[in-house]
């Protein structure tokens, strides 16, 4: 079912592709349940070269998903099964550092993980496999959306490390304070187990972090309200759009990207094939076919 090759995720503010011709919108089982909502195909052609984009809105469209209830193994396995290799994945963050101002965008390359209630790998059943995730962020995406937002014309920063909280509820000061003192620059609800999945899946990623405020480490200012974070939002979903647009002749140039997230599976698999359960081969069959024929 070979429907696109470029996945977006959309987060708080990206709840729909602009100003690209829509193919179809579908809404696909999964061995683990439905993904968060329609998946529209749209395409983008660059010459003779034409690229599908399948999007999908990571909290629905109306944002009704907690960050904790998103099912990220069906969103995830959702664009695998459509064909996706790559994924471009958009997402409101709050700021741990000065310099990253409400308004400006960041390209992460790490992540602390300060999640506690999420499943976080399609390997929990007869099927052991380990994927290495030391650098969870593709290079080869980065390059290309540091360059299209150079030419969107907006703030970015590269080479922070992305925290990603529990939520729902924003954090405490002294959480603030210490996330900003392990030298962490943003901090958000939602890249896991959204990049591990990706991982394992053998998909590059790539989050685009748009700061909304400054978390809550800053005594002086009033803490974190959703009103002032909105309108920040507002802004920055209008910049989003603008980068994905102006990044999709450089995709297009570049598909497919070469990267370490395409071969992570390679030796990952440890469990011997007379131990793994019929019923787990079939479920990871439908998304890693090859290693599971």
């Amino acid at each position: 079912m070979k429907k696109a090759e470029i996945g977006v995720i959309g987060g708080t503010g990206v709840y729909a592709l602009e100003g690209l011709e829509i193919i179809e919108k579908i809404y696909p089982d999964t061995p683990w349940g439905k993904p968060s909502d329609e998946i529209t195909i749209a395409a983008y052609t660059n010459g003779e070269k034409t690229l599908r984009i399948a999007f999908l809105p990571r909290h629905g469209k109306g944002h009704f998903i907690t960050p904790s209830n998103i099912p990220q193994k069906a969103n995830l396995a959702a664009l695998k099964m459509l064909g996706v290799e790559e994924i471009i994945a958009f997402s409101a963050v709050g700021s741990l550092k000065e310099e990253i101002a409400p308004g400006h965008f960041v390209l992460p390359t790490q992540i602390i993980d300060r999640t506690r209630h999420r499943q976080d790998t399609y390997f929990d059943g007869s099927i052991v496999a380990h994927v290495s995730l030391a650098d969870p962020f593709s290079k080869g995406l980065a390059d290309i959306l540091a360059e299209s937002a150079r030419v969107s014309g907006v703030t970015l920063h590269r080479e922070e490390t992305l925290i990603c909280m529990e939520g729902p509820s924003f954090s405490t000061r002294a959480e603030s304070k210490l996330y900003k003192s392990w030298g962490a620059g943003i901090i958000n609800m939602s890249v896991l187990p959204e990049a591990r999945l990706a991982r394992e899946l053998e998909m590059c990623y790539q989050m685009v972090c748009m700061s909304t405020d400054y978390d809550a480490w800053r005594e002086e200012e009033e803490a974190v309200e959703v009103d002032s974070v909105m309108a920040v939002v507002k802004t920055n979903s209008g910049k989003a759009q603008e980068i994905l647009r102006n990044a999709l002749p450089l995709l297009a140039q570049k598909h497919p990207l070469p990267g370490p997230a395409k071969k992570a599976l390679s030796f990952g698999i440890m469990t011997n094939p007379e131990k793994q359960k019929p019923e787990d081969r079939e479920k990871m069959k439908q998304v890693l076919p090859h290693y599971f024929a």
